[in-house]
């Protein structure tokens, strides 16, 4: 029995679902049950009703399925597959921030822990970031933790001014605009759509930024035929398999996620058999981590 058979039939006998991320291997995409991105598979893990949720991506994304379904078992294929970005978010600090800003509201990526989400006022993704900074009461000071580059763009889009907090994600770092400039000249026909992640002098290089829900979206829509893709690679897989008549290119063939790969099949079966590893996160956190979760699943 195939591998991809062995998961499929005990999934089916736990009851489980596979969420898949886009910056996973091919593989492991294509045994999803539901692919896509944060914002996306947050909105899905809400509303499954399996026992048990199977997070192919990393521990945050995880944490947010258990916050969201605390009643169901969710499980990471490999404990060690965490967010450095995350990482860069310390809630001490975070509480120190607040002090000093007693009246400003705390955006929170949700590329960050539960214990900063529990900090936040409301939470956000690349895809609605935007959209979260405009609802907020003009005049009142926003904190945006931990990525600055997002929150730039952010505070671009919006014309809002942000404090900044010094994170960044090292694979989207790698996309420099040297390798952009480089990747345009090889693909002069090419349309060249990048993450917010990105750093500003990159982003300013784009024709299109989108999260990579918003990629997807696009990229099925339009007439062009080629692309330069600029966020982590593992997309490109999904984006050539529903988009065969199109080609595509990374920006930076190095921006792939070491965390993001650690995901493999064998992982995802003996996740399945043993039952692990269990995501928990404690009831005081996950309560006040909800909050600003549910209001960022509220906004379009």
């Amino acid at each position: 029995m195939k591998i991809q058979d062995k998961i499929l039939e005990l999934k089916k006998k736990k009851n489980a679902i596979i969420l898949v991320h886009n910056y996973q291997i091919g593989e492991v995409q294509d045994i999803a049950d539901l692919l896509g991105d944060s914002l996306d598979l947050s909105r899905k893990a809400q509303s499954t009703t399996a026992d048990i949720i199977v997070f192919c991506g990393v521990h945050f994304m995880a944490e947010i399925a258990k916050i969201l379904s605390p009643e169901r078992m969710v499980l990471l294929p490999d404990v060690n597959a965490g967010c450095p970005l995350a990482d860069m978010a310390d809630p001490e600090e975070l509480a120190k921030l607040k002090a000093s800003h007693p009246n400003a509201v705390v955006v929170a990526y949700v590329n960050t822990s539960a214990q900063i989400k529990a900090q936040a006022d409301i939470c956000c993704t690349s895809a609605n970031a935007i959209n979260v900074i405009n609802q907020i009461e003009e005049g009142k000071e926003i904190i945006f933790v931990p990525d600055q580059w997002l929150g730039a763009y952010a505070a671009k889009k919006t014309g809002r001014k942000l404090i900044l907090w010094p994170g960044f994600c090292p694979t989207h770092m790698k996309i420099i605009p040297e390798v952009i400039d480089k990747k345009r000249k090889e693909h002069p026909e090419a349309c060249v759509i990048l993450h917010p992640e990105c750093r500003e002098d990159s982003l300013a290089l784009a024709d299109e930024i989108f999260g990579t829900g918003g990629m997807l979206n696009y990229v099925k829509k339009s007439s062009k035929r080629e692309f330069i893709i600029g966020t982590e690679t593992g997309i490109i897989y999904r984006l050539k398999k529903e988009n065969p008549e199109k080609e595509f290119y990374p920006a930076q063939d190095m921006a792939i996620c070491p965390n993001m790969k650690l995901t493999t099949l064998e992982k995802v079966l003996w996740s399945l058999e043993e039952e692990a590893y269990k995501i928990q996160v404690s009831k005081e956190i996950a309560q006040r981590a909800s909050v600003a979760i549910e209001k960022m699943l509220a906004i379009k």
